[in-house]
């Protein structure tokens, strides 16, 4: 019989969705509990949980989660998000746990508050085994002393999906954002600095795609409008993976500039498909994107941000080789490093070792 995976997280989340089908994809029987339901093609049953509005919600979903979880029985559980669904797997029965820290849940939420950190140390001591995207993220899980190391995994490329198309065919200085539109990643930054990269390159044709979607559309609506570049911009809001991998096909340069991050899928898609990135100054991206002067970004200043961001996209407007070759070299780390495939298949491996370890 097929090892049952029970994943715990956002099944309206594009990641959780890859990571269901990737591990259908190598033989397991897959479940989602979620509070936040979507259709995922090929999974079993998907358990959905009365509706999260605030933060303590999470603490009065114990129930439900335990409940689905004793029906449906599940060979392993594995939460995504310690804050929240790992929080429901800490206090749920079955084993073994996996759980994987997502970014924000560890370098964040706990930040400055006791309680919550102890809270989080509690449930990450509860998983058999944690996963993180970036050596940062590792670094704060082993703060927390849980009962095994935790695991560098990462997301990961498909990159037979996300591969770069000739250059020659962008005539134009193309930018696309993938982030969400919510206060972590700036977009109103990046909207800013296309507007002064505008107003001090009139003659550059540049143009600017919005991608991720958010509670933030509207306000970012009324910015465009008012800084007068609707011509320049355009709010596709959240596409699947074709969609998105057509607008990257058309872009020069990808940005992103959140204020908190660990390794970023939508830099990793970037660079698969040969663009120049631009982010903010933080250890994961650091990691993946090198040295190159000028374009890891530091400051938490919304203004000072898109200032020195459209200094650096004038900067590659102007030397097309330069942005070019550095498309080429973020697309070569990626042939090397970026596999989704490579990187699951380890998952895989993990989940056969924790099923033998626990006599399945």
């Amino acid at each position: 019989m097929k090892p049952h995976l029970c994943l715990l997280g956002d099944a309206n989340s594009v990641h959780v969705q890859r990571w269901a089908r990737e591990m259908l994809a190598r033989g397991l029987r897959v479940s989602v509990v979620t509070a936040r339901p979507a259709p995922i093609a090929g999974v079993g049953e998907q358990v959905v949980l009365p509706p999260v509005a605030r933060p303590s919600d999470w603490l009065w979903r114990v129930g439900a989660a335990q409940r689905a979880l004793d029906r449906l029985a599940p060979d392993i559980v594995h939460a995504h998000y310690i804050t929240s669904y790992g929080y429901l797997a800490a206090r749920c029965r079955q084993r073994p746990r996996v759980m994987t820290a997502w970014g924000s849940d560890l370098l964040v939420t706990p930040k400055g508050r006791p309680l919550m950190r102890a809270l989080t140390g509690w449930t990450l001591r509860r998983a058999d085994l944690v996963t993180g995207d970036s050596a940062d993220l590792l670094q704060e899980i082993a703060s927390y002393r849980p009962k095994a190391d935790p695991l560098l995994v990462h997301w990961g490329v498909e990159l037979a999906r996300f591969a770069p198309t000739p250059w020659a065919d962008k005539p134009r200085l193309e930018i696309v954002s993938l982030r969400n539109w919510e206060p972590n990643y700036r977009i109103a930054a990046i909207v800013q600095a296309l507007a002064e990269l505008r107003r001090r390159r009139p003659e550059a044709a540049v143009h600017l795609h919005l991608l991720g979607g958010g509670p933030l559309r509207e306000a970012l609506a009324q910015q465009v409008h008012a800084l007068g570049v609707e011509d320049a911009v355009t709010l596709h809001g959240r596409l699947d993976d074709a969609g998105m991998a057509a607008v990257l096909a058309r872009c020069k340069v990808s940005v992103s500039v959140p204020l908190s991050d660990a390794t970023s899928v939508s830099v990793l898609e970037s660079m698969a498909c040969g663009l120049a990135v631009v982010a903010s100054d933080l250890p994961a991206n650091r990691a993946w994107l090198g040295d190159e002067p000028g374009l890891l970004l530091a400051g938490e200043d919304d203004a000072a941000l898109a200032r020195a961001l459209a200094e650096t996209l004038e900067a590659l407007w102007h030397d097309d080789a330069r942005a070019e070759r550095i498309g080429q070299a973020n697309h070569a780390r990626m042939r090397a490093e970026g596999s989704r495939a490579a990187q699951m298949d380890l998952m895989a491996a993990q989940y056969q070792r924790l099923l033998a370890e626990a006599g399945r």
